[in-house]
């Protein structure tokens, strides 16, 4: 069984790893159904959209225990943790320029995709009012903070590193992250954030920055809906002058950080001959599946 993932972590094992994840993903998806049918759970309930954001996690998790499990690998390929501190202070300027300097990209791709008849779907949160907002900063900010960075930054970037490189590896990761997600219209900006990550792992060589940035940007949304500083569009409330500063700081945090990275000296692994087109051979079942919902996505099928 272990040649199925390879001898050692390899593009090999990342590519097997993303299609064995989006398979284990649509099977508990499957599940969930039949549980949310069996119960009569209203769609758009709390109950409802809970277990819609557990899935994913629950599906990374599976997928790293098993090709770990069948690749015979150990947990400390996968994550490591230990890194210098100022990594730490590269991630805060990161995710903060992210979230307020690139917010116009999902604008400037809907409108563009509207051009073509789609229709933007809403995206809900569970009701996030007084202690509410903890079990909503759980589910929806900690597991997929944990469980996506140790499958993409984690087992994918690790694997893939070992033949693709580590520069190829970052637009892998992004690639991937993106395309998971199966949202057009934040596509670019999901990529872009995909590969910043990435990058912010691979320089570090720890998963712990990009933990804690992937919590800060999802736990900022819940805060900030049930705080009032969004409403239900993801507009900001306050004022235009202040979103302009804001935009402005978040954009100069943004270059700073990539700039930073870029002149690291952390050692990068160079690409070996076949390790792309490796990854993409046996994850090239994964990259259809989801390929397909995209495009469903995008013309309001699925």
């Amino acid at each position: 069984m272990k040649e199925l993932f390879g001898r050692n972590l390899c593009s090999k094992t990342g590519g097997v790893a993303f299609s064995l994840n989006v398979f284990i993903f649509f099977a508990i998806n499957l599940i969930a159904s039949i549980f949310i049918t069996a119960l009569k759970i209203p769609v758009g309930s709390d109950g409802y959209l809970y277990v819609s954001y557990l899935i994913s996690p629950i599906a990374m998790l599976l997928s790293v225990l098993v090709t770990l499990n069948l690749g015979k690998f150990k947990i400390g390929e996968i994550v490591k943790v230990k890194c210098h501190p100022k990594y730490f202070l590269i991630g805060l300027l990161l995710i903060f320029g992210l979230m307020f300097s690139l917010g116009w990209t999902n604008s400037l791709i809907t409108e563009f995709f509207k051009l073509f008849g789609y229709v933007p779907k809403s995206s809900y949160l569970p009701n996030v009012s007084g202690f509410k907002i903890i079990p909503a900063l759980l589910v929806i900010a900690v597991l997929p903070a944990i469980f996506e960075e140790t499958f993409f930054r984690g087992l994918i970037l690790q694997s893939t590193q070992n033949g693709a490189g580590s520069i190829r590896s970052v637009f892998i990761v992004g690639f991937c992250f993106a395309l998971y997600h199966g949202s057009p219209e934040q596509t670019v900006y999901q990529f872009i954030c995909g590969c910043a990550f990435a990058l912010l792992a691979v320089r570090s060589g720890s998963l712990l920055p990009t933990v804690i940035i992937h919590f800060i940007n999802n736990a900022f949304i819940i805060i900030a809906s049930a705080t009032g500083l969004i409403d239900a569009a993801g507009n900001f409330t306050f004022s235009q002058t202040a979103q302009t500063v804001l935009v402005i700081l978040s954009a100069i945090s943004l270059i700073a950080a990539i700039v930073w990275l870029i002149l690291d000296k952390t050692e990068l692994k160079r690409s070996e001959k076949g390790g792309v087109k490796s990854f993409f051979i046996f994850a090239s079942i994964g990259i259809a599946i989801l390929s397909l919902i995209w495009i469903l996505n995008l013309f309001g099928v699925a």
